[in-house]
């Protein structure tokens, strides 16, 4: 196999009791996991102590640590996760469970753990690692773990700075040289501000300020809007709360225009019943190819699909990291503008904020105020971020 210098080093030096790769996406972290596992659990057979792989759910310990470890080593040596949370790795029983909420892993109160891998440790329960640290109680107890940074008061982080037995490397995208030129450059395209030094630098650094500090009205606000290839709608759904629906096309020049707005305020003129809103909707959406909605608005969706079953409805990924990171990028890329009618819209990009409070807690966090439309915003662009991305990556910013 070849390894990278970075890999080679954690291979030879982390025996600690706790071993740690963090940094940048796509930098090798991971790979090198799926021949530390293996060589950790043979080196514990028959010792005292259960085998746990422990990630932020146990789909993404599937895709993320199961399915690549199959195709190197095939399905009679590593299985599929079962439905009782296990699977069997090189022999042994492994536990593999979800650690962003400590009731997936309270049935491993008052166990002993000889091995523990780690998936996407900044994205679990702090106590559930509060709790691994006092199961991992054997003289040969050791762990593995990986993530990508999160703010440099993440509990996490301050774990591995600690006086702890820690092992930890850290990692940026160039070391990986397996990387093709080709996706490294992509990736890069794809981030931007905070984003950009935590996912393609690999360091810790806090989001504050303006969400969209990329955001410029004289950039990205134009009544020069082109002939549009389809248009979708994505919805931001309240009763108390206002609703907002925001048209997006995917213009002739190869942009992602938002075009037009619906933004309305219970408190202002009276709340509005589903029925009236769903109307609203159908009037709003008609002629696009879809319509992508808050997914915790399931009565909404049930009446506008009562109103118009024709209407294709979506319910959004709500990832609200992740769609925030695809608008960045976007908007750095100048792959996003907004018509002037979408006032309401760019008032929310100009003043969306990171909440400072909870930055201290270790958590990124918007403020949640004056953000409805630029859900609706997120919602709608993250159906298609796939292209989106592909869009994001193609030759200069514009």
């Amino acid at each position: 196999m070849q390894l990278s210098p970075k890999q080679k080093q954690y291979w030879r030096e982390a025996g600690h009791r706790w071993n740690v790769k963090h940094g940048a996406t796509r930098s090798g972290k991971t790979y090198m996991d799926y021949f530390i596992i293996p060589r950790r659990i043979r080196e514990r057979i028959g010792k005292d102590g259960l085998v746990v792989l422990l990630g932020n759910t146990k789909g993404t310990l599937q895709r993320n640590v199961i399915e690549p470890m199959q195709a190197l080593y095939g399905a009679a040596l590593v299985s599929s996760i079962r439905s009782d949370n296990t699977a069997t790795l090189f022999g042994e029983r492994v536990y593999c469970l979800g650690a962003d909420n400590k009731k997936h892993v309270d049935r491993l109160r008052g166990s002993s753990i000889k091995y523990c891998y780690g998936d996407e440790v900044v994205t679990w329960n702090e106590e559930v690692f509060e709790m691994l640290k006092s199961r991992l109680d054997k003289e040969y107890s050791c762990f593995d773990g990986t993530c990508n940074p999160g703010g440099p008061g993440h509990w996490f982080k301050k774990f591995i700075d600690s006086d702890a037995d820690v092992f930890a490397q850290q990692y940026g995208i160039d070391d990986n040289p397996f990387l093709p030129e080709s996706v490294r450059e992509s990736l890069k395209h794809e981030y931007t501000g905070v984003f950009y030094k935590r996912y393609i630098l690999g360091q810790w650094v806090a989001a504050e300020g303006a969400v969209y500090s990329m955001f410029d009205s004289a950039r990205h606000v134009s009544d020069d809007m082109p002939e549009m290839r389809f248009t979708w709608v994505g919805v931001d759904y309240g009763h108390t709360n206002p609703t907002a629906f925001v048209r997006l096309g995917l213009g002739e020049d190869g942009r992602v225009w938002a075009m037009d707005e619906y933004y309305h305020i219970a408190s202002d003129t009276g709340a509005r019943s589903p029925r009236q809103y769903a109307r609203d909707l159908v009037r709003f959406a008609r002629g696009s190819e879809c319509v992508v909605i808050d997914p915790s608005a399931e009565g909404f969706l049930l009446q506008v699909h009562e109103d118009c079953p024709s209407l294709r409805l979506k319910k959004a990924d709500n990832a609200v990291l992740d769609g925030i990171q695809l608008v960045a990028a976007l908007l750095d890329a100048g792959r996003l503008m907004v018509h002037p009618r979408c006032g309401r819209l760019i008032g929310e990009l100009e003043g969306y904020l990171w909440d400072s409070k909870a930055q201290e807690r270790g958590e990124d966090r918007p403020i949640k105020q004056d953000d409805h439309a630029v859900d609706a915003l997120r919602y709608g662009l993250m159906h298609y971020r796939r292209d989106l991305r592909r869009l994001i990556s193609e030759g200069e910013h514009v």
